[in-house]
């Protein structure tokens, strides 16, 4: 019977891949078993209430074997139903790669190799943040398992790489990673690309490694899996070896990784799995084993943890009252907590937005988060400490120089549930992390990205650390909100969206050098994406259109026009993608088509030309120079954008 459930994994895989004529049917048979005996013997989940918070975590970061997953929730009871599985990979639940939100049971979106893995790391570093926090004694109401089953390409990815480091680093006991070791990748055999010896490699970083030498002894596995959950001081990585295409005639070979095996091979593949029925054709019985082992088991557990929840509440009523604030993380922001954090008129965005941060941090006790190596700079630090294995309750994680793995473990923080979390980094280094920035807002996940050093103004540092094209490339990822403060009043309001936003991750850009505060910047404005910050005075001859540190620039480019004769308007606009979500009436007023519209950024001119033909901004890379020398370089002076804005309304 045990073999016939495994088959039925096989089974719904194959043909479903057929039927869509597309998929990958290699892992669903290499690792049909290792995935029932997880599912069946260990997987905490309870399909009835799939967010239910102490649940097991199971992330396929392998995610091209997306039918793996989708028959195991199927089979499990998720409402996947079976006509969902003949519908793989057309419009509906079962799309290609697995998409979270978008199908029950998927906690990630998975499927660039590497992110999955370390988005389940973030999972982990969650369980022991809020295990530190909330557990008493006989009360452990955080206690959960990260499971992940990845393959080959999934342990070359950098990113993966850099988390699994870090991983090992923070002792992260209760992450298991079952490596589904099948020695093939897509272009042939791994040897071609790879020859390095996992058990070293990975107890050098801190893990636990045990190998299943077959992929299909349940025993072997089950054993296992047991030894790694007892290890509790290190993540464990089990290598289970596989056979790609298991049961077909292709068995063995790259040809089998990503391409339907046809008619001809399914049916193959039932002569040798002596399975006897029809596509999509599962018998009651393997429903039944299921039923027993996943469905029901889980239940009893999320019932048992309920109840062990009901009698927290009564012990610990504060604790409890905590508790639920977590779980529910609609923090308020409100600004007049912050008034002593924006009081200076000239301080540079990144130190305002540090300042915001500690605030925040007393204010809200889940939010959490860190930077690459570079907090002295980013000002972008957690409280209470360093999260280590020491002091699971401090909230500043030191990512180290990983920034890659960064964006894809904050993004499995806040998947996991209970935290706000953000990451901090110099702007330029954005092109490591826009894999994670973009699957948050494919996701709709409200990740926090804080970047600092926003411009040429970054200075001696040149170039290859003044970043000058990644405004425009993040600005194009849809459900993207980038905003980059004017001063010290639009920074604190960048901060209350990002805390406050649910389907929406943020990027926060920040100044290295001082701003001045400006009189009529605020949240109010903000929140409409753009708006005026210092109007004309009479007859409007023109518009100075701005974002940044470039607004003060704006206002006193505008003073020299007013001594000229011209009478201008300048609009901050910190976020075009909030600006593009206000009414056609709010944009007219604020942007009227019949204005003659500068827009003035240190960045690609790309950005800009949707509101206007007239853009000052930077097509070239920058230079190294004291960042007053290559403003002026560069142009960005008032009385040259003065000057060339006369020039253009004459």
């Amino acid at each position: 019977m045990e073999q016939k459930a495994i088959n039925a994994i096989r089974f719904l895989g194959v043909d479903a891949i057929n039927k869509a004529n597309s998929g990958h049917p290699g892992i669903v048979l290499g690792s049909a078993p290792m995935a029932f005996q997880l599912f069946t013997e260990h997987l905490n989940i309870d399909v009835k209430n799939p967010k239910w918070m102490n649940r097991d975590r199971f992330v396929l970061s392998a995610g091209h074997g997306s039918m793996l997953l989708y028959a195991l929730n199927h089979l499990s009871g998720y409402k996947i139903s079976m006509q969902d599985l003949e519908n793989f990979r057309q419009p509906g639940n079962t799309p290609g790669h697995p998409e979270y939100g978008h199908t029950e049971g998927v906690e990630t979106t998975s499927g660039p190799l590497g992110q999955g893995i370390s988005n389940a790391i973030g999972m982990a570093i969650a369980e022991t943040h809020l295990a530190a926090r909330f557990n008493k004694e006989n009360f452990p109401i955080v206690n959960h398992f990260t499971y992940v089953l990845c393959g080959d390409g999934d342990l070359q990815e950098g990113v993966a790489l850099e988390a699994i480091s870090l991983a090992g680093h923070l002792a992260l006991g209760k992450l298991i990673v079952l490596f589904d070791s099948n020695d093939i990748q897509l272009d042939g055999k791994v040897s071609l690309a790879y020859s390095e010896n996992h058990k070293a490699k990975f107890e050098a970083m801190g893990w636990q490694y045990i190998k299943v030498t077959d992929g299909n002894d349940l025993n072997q596995i089950n054993r296992a899996i047991k030894k790694a959950k007892a290890e509790l001081n290190k993540p464990t990585l089990i290598e289970v070896k596989t056979v790609i295409g298991f049961g077909t005639s292709l068995a063995g070979t790259n040809k089998v990784h990503g391409a339907p095996i046809g008619e001809a091979g399914v049916k193959v593949l039932r002569e040798n799995l002596n399975w006897t029925y029809k596509p999509f054709e599962i018998p009651e019985e393997v429903y039944a084993i299921y039923r027993k082992k996943v469905t029901l088991r889980g239940q009893r557990a999320s019932k048992k943890w309920r109840q062990l929840l009901a009698e927290y509440s009564q012990v610990y009523p504060q604790e409890f009252a905590l508790y639920e604030s977590f779980d529910k993380n609609e923090p308020i922001v409100n600004l007049g907590d912050f008034k002593d954090d924006v009081k200076e008129d000239d301080e540079a965005t990144r130190n305002t937005s540090g300042k915001i941060i500690n605030r925040l941090s007393k204010l809200n006790l889940n939010l959490i988060g860190g930077s690459a190596d570079l907090t002295s700079s980013t000002k972008a630090k957690g409280a209470d400490g360093d999260y280590s294995k020491e002091h699971r309750l401090g909230r500043n994680i030191n990512f180290g120089v990983r920034e890659h793995a960064m964006g894809a473990i904050v993004n499995g923080l806040v998947l996991h549930g209970g935290l706000r979390v953000f990451s901090g980094a110099f702007f330029v280094f954005s092109d490591y992390m826009k894999p994670a920035i973009r699957l948050a807002a494919i996701m709709n996940i409200p990740s926090i990205f804080v970047f600092s050093h926003d411009s040429i103004a970054v200075g001696e540092d040149g170039p290859t650390h003044q970043p000058v094209e990644q405004l425009v490339g993040l600005r194009a990822i849809p459900n993207l909100n980038v905003i980059r403060p004017a001063d010290a009043n639009e920074t604190l309001a960048a901060w209350k969206i990002a805390m406050e936003s649910k389907n929406t991750p943020t990027v926060i850009i920040l100044t290295r050098q001082n701003l001045v505060k400006q009189n009529l910047t605020s949240y109010d404005g903000v929140v409409k994406g753009a708006y005026i910050v210092s109007p004309e005075q009479n007859k409007l001859d023109g518009i100075i259109l701005a974002s940044g540190s470039e607004v003060g620039l704006a206002i006193e480019a505008q003073s020299i026009l007013k001594n000229q004769g011209k009478d201008l308007r300048v609009v901050s606009m910190p976020s075009s993608f909030i600006f593009e979500k206000q009414t056609l009436k709010y944009q007219k007023e604020i942007l009227p088509k019949s204005a003659k519209i500068l827009a003035v950024e240190m960045a690609s001119s790309l950005s800009w030309y949707k509101y206007t033909s007239l853009v000052y901004g930077i097509d070239k890379f920058g230079i190294s120079a004291p960042s007053e020398k290559a403003l002026e370089l560069y142009g960005f002076t008032k009385e040259k954008v003065a000057d060339y804005f006369l020039k253009k309304l004459s």
